[in-house]
């Protein structure tokens, strides 16, 4: 399986393997004003994977924090996932959300994971299966071990030290206007403008059609923007969602040091 994205025409091909869990990562809404019409579909045999409400740290004064190891572990489980589960994950956007589910997987160190490429749009297009939205079978719990990888996140004192330091560049994934402070954010309340010293990068422009662009254009994307293979890297956003979109766009052309700052400008607008 590759690590990064698989087809629809993949995963049907794949569907009856025996390790194989298929994770939805739709939320109900987003901050970039994306709608779905897939709402009462998913894909056949899907396990709801609720990002909000289950795996997110609802302790946090931010959204989307990622949870400890000890917690992500154990609702893995409880959704059946093993050690040696072949991980798919899609959303109902094409990609959205389920970039930061593989995230969340890697960082826990587990490897076999992908994203499905269109997701449930590029699915629907082909009438591969589907069943409505929450049907589930009896899920029997899995023995999913987190390994917590701590270089893959960074928090906010790290990227204050960095502005000094400049040992790694930031890169936001937030639009043009709310990066430039020109767009109001979309949580009431909260100053526009960026990170200084930050680059932004729009999640939109690793993306065509609702899916990745190949690696070749990714490459180019960050030729753009100056950015060298061996450069080290930190990912923001709004909340931490987005960001995993440009961070696994940047996973599949170079291997170079990089991380999410998981707070992202919701944490920074408010504490610095």
């Amino acid at each position: 399986m590759n690590p990064y994205i698989v087809t629809a025409d993949w995963l049907n091909e794949n569907l009856n393997n025996k390790d194989l869990v298929i994770l939805d990562a739709r939320q109900s809404n987003n901050k970039a004003g994306l709608v779905s019409t897939f709402e009462n579909i998913q894909i056949k045999g899907a396990i709801h994977f609720d990002i909000k409400k289950q795996f997110s740290d609802l302790e946090s004064a931010y959204p989307n924090m990622l949870l400890d190891a000890v917690h992500f572990e154990k609702k893995c489980q409880e959704l059946g996932i093993n050690q040696n589960s072949k991980i798919v994950v899609y959303d109902d956007l094409g990609i959205y959300t389920s970039p930061r589910v593989w995230w969340m997987f890697r960082i826990m160190g587990h490897k076999n994971v992908a994203v499905l490429d269109g997701g449930l749009p590029e699915w629907s297009m082909k009438n591969y299966s589907t069943e409505s939205f929450g049907s589930t079978s009896k899920i029997r719990k899995g023995n999913f071990k987190a390994a917590f990888q701590v270089e893959k996140v960074v928090d906010l004192n790290f990227v204050k030290e960095n502005i000094n330091t400049e040992e790694r560049i930031v890169i936001d994934a937030r639009s043009s206007g709310r990066f430039n402070g020109t767009t109001p954010e979309p949580r009431k309340g909260l100053r526009g403008g960026n990170i200084p010293k930050s680059i932004s990068l729009p999640f939109q422009m690793v993306l065509e059609n609702g899916k990745f662009k190949s690696f070749e254009e990714i490459q180019v994307v960050f030729d753009n923007l100056s950015i060298k293979k061996e450069d080290a890297l930190i990912f923001s956003c709004g909340s931490g969602i987005t960001a995993c979109i440009i961070y696994m766009a940047s996973e599949m052309i170079s291997d170079n040091p990089k991380a999410i700052y998981d707070g992202s400008w919701t944490e920074w607008a408010q504490e610095v």
